[in-house]
């Protein structure tokens, strides 16, 4: 729209529209279209204009009626209790989520202090087979 204002105002030469109002100045002529081309161009620009018309028109057409506010609130009131089973399951899935890893953290670390225990008591020939200290050559 702006491109099309902006073609009309500066692709034209200043007409007299007025008796009382003088024209001053005259744009260059390779500045403005002759009269036969704007003539062309400004019916191009209407259809354009049209065709724009016309697909707001189908566009607005197309969009869907507007919802009563009674049907609206039911479903809101709808969504909240979905909202809030949701949210429960959440809660009550995170809570099974940190039983299970403190029951895994436990169980790890038996094993762990078992493993330690086992070593301890198996430790001087095991330790006597781990050397810590580089071979000789």
């Amino acid at each position: 729209m702006a491109n099309s204002i902006s073609y009309l105002t500066s692709r034209s030469n200043f007409l007299q529209v007025s008796a009382e109002v003088p024209i001053t100045k005259q744009r260059n002529p390779d500045k403005y279209d002759p009269p036969d081309v704007f003539e062309a161009n400004k019916k191009e620009l209407v259809a354009d204009l049209m065709v724009k018309a016309k697909q707001i028109e189908y566009l607005i057409n197309s969009l869907p009626e507007p919802e009563p506010e009674e049907e609206q609130a039911i479903r809101f009131q709808q969504l909240e209790e979905e909202m809030a089973l949701a949210n429960e399951e959440y809660i009550l899935a995170v809570g099974r989520a940190k039983n299970l890893h403190s029951q895994v953290a436990e169980v790890l670390q038996a094993m762990l202090v078992d493993n330690e225990a086992n070593l301890l008591q198996d430790g001087p020939s095991l330790s006597a087979s781990i050397s810590t200290t580089p071979p000789k050559s």
